[in-house]
């Protein structure tokens, strides 16, 4: 993929990855990017852009057809006039998508190019091997959008603020964590600037782009888990993040403090796990073969942190919210914080520790024992909901 705009590349690629478990996407900014990874990868599909930095994309699609006659090479361009399509016609295009596009249209484009033409084979990797492969190809976590919602939301996507769209996603894990690396990657190359929450990385891409990048996520294939246990153990992971998320809110609450960062911690402090589940749930499609209870552990044990860990540097979180990450897990002796503190709280909370002695000497270190107390005294899932409090 041959983009040099950021935002715009993380679309499609979004878009590209959902068409087929086996599609593996290598981005380009230039032509003589491009021509690099052309020559180190052997791709066998281009998505080009006309207008790059460093000349034409036209110029790209001539070098290929002059080596290759049969790849598809598709151009995205702004140029819907009869004379330019009919110069990439000249040169051997497969396929020719304007800009501004509809993520639904060019999603469907793109499957008839892309996802039928791909080999339906057994794997032949094992499950080990497909993981390690993961960690170097580039790790996703799998999302449960609704498509049909999405499309609803860019109805009235003119009426809508950065702020309700926030309020609207703050659960969604998969998404959240899209839309985290996005902003980040986008918002480095301009400013340097770290993005740490939801709404901050709308406001960084805009409604319209975060709402495509949702639709896009929404229409991945590799999102619904085929495999029962497999996604049994996802939607336990999920539910866990998500209760670790609200209970931090809600000891920021208690402390008076903003929690929307203890928020998105909260979300992402599965998102190891989910992705090593993902790859698991790839591996029985593609005829990896069953994966017993015991096989699902011990990949969990071995990879969910290395994928974690992964996942941090790939979406460019920024450090603190990766040591709020961190700290849901577990404590260093070193540079511990209050808003570490808060952190592993809330993963007490939100599991079978709530009630421990640990639990309560972390709420002593909060000044928070009067609130701690007052949970004793409710049954689990029954507190009052503070969730927007501070």
């Amino acid at each position: 993929m041959v983009e040099d705009d950021d935002l715009m590349a993380d679309l499609l690629e979004t878009v590209v990855s959902g068409l087929n478990p086996a599609i593996r996407v290598s981005k380009a900014h230039s032509v003589g990017d491009a021509k690099r990874l052309w020559e180190s990868m052997n791709p066998k599909f281009f998505i080009v852009d006309w207008m790059l930095p460093d000349g034409s994309g036209l110029a790209l699609l001539r070098d290929i057809r002059a080596k290759d006659k049969d790849v598809p090479v598709v151009m995205i361009t702004a140029r819907a006039d009869r004379d330019s399509i009919l110069k990439a016609a000249h040169y051997g295009i497969s396929g020719y998508i304007s800009k501004p596009f509809d993520v639904e249209l060019l999603h469907g484009r793109l499957v008839s190019m892309i996802g039928d033409s791909l080999p339906d084979e057994a794997s032949s990797r094992s499950l080990p091997e497909m993981l390690a492969e993961g960690l170097d190809s580039g790790v996703h976590i799998p999302g449960n959008m609704d498509v049909a919602g999405i499309l609803a939301l860019i109805e009235e996507a003119d009426q809508l603020s950065g702020s309700r769209l926030a309020e609207r996603w703050q659960k969604e894990v998969a998404l959240s964590a899209r839309l985290l690396e996005v902003a980040n990657r986008s918002s480095f190359r301009r400013s340097g600037a770290p993005v740490t929450s939801v709404r901050d990385a709308i406001s960084v891409m805009g409604v319209p782009m975060a709402l495509n990048q949702g639709l896009a996520l929404a229409l991945d294939v590799g999102t619904s888990f085929t495999s029962g246990v497999i996604r049994s153990r996802a939607l336990e992971y999920h539910a866990l993040a998500e209760a670790v998320a609200c209970e931090a809110q809600k000891i920021a609450a208690a402390m008076g403090k903003r929690g929307r960062l203890f928020q998105t911690a909260g979300l992402l402090s599965r998102m190891g796990e989910l992705a090593v589940l993902s790859v698991m749930d790839r591996f029985v499609r593609e005829g990896g073969g069953s994966l017993s209870n015991a096989d699902i552990e011990q990949a969990l044990e071995d990879w969910a942190q290395p994928y974690g860990n992964r996942l941090k540097v790939q979406w460019r979180l920024p450090l603190d919210l990766r040591q709020l990450i961190g700290a849901v897990h577990h404590l260093s002796r070193e540079n511990v914080t209050q808003q570490h503190l808060v952190m592993r709280g809330a993963a007490l909370l939100a599991g079978p520790e709530r009630l421990s002695t640990e639990c309560e000497r972390l709420m002593r270190q909060l000044g928070l024992e009067a609130w701690f107390e007052s949970l004793k005294a409710k049954p689990s899932g029954h507190e009052e909901s503070d969730n927007d409090r501070g």
